[in-house]
């Protein structure tokens, strides 16, 4: 990976680095906060039979990760071709 300079290297892996905490704090949020910590207000809602917490701390957190990662892949593709280090 070739950059024209220094600033847009680090420009780069500042946009990088933004890209994954927020991504980061998503999953945490999604995992342990929906999961573990908000619980018993979500288990007031059902679906499909089962209770929203259960189904976040069975279910939920795996597709939210899955997700994270199609965006993540998605993103980072604009973010190579914006400083021109794509394929």
């Amino acid at each position: 990976m070739a950059f024209e300079s220094e600033d847009r290297a680090k420009a780069y892996w500042d946009k990088n680095v933004k890209l994954m905490l927020s991504l980061l704090a998503v999953w945490f949020l999604v995992s342990f906060g929906c999961g573990i910590l908000f619980v018993d207000v979500l288990n007031q809602i059902q679906i499909g039979g089962y209770k929203l917490g259960f189904w976040f701390a069975q279910q939920g957190a795996i597709y939210a990760f899955l997700a994270i990662i199609f965006y993540y892949a998605w993103k980072m593709r604009q973010i190579d071709r914006e400083f021109n280090v794509d394929e």
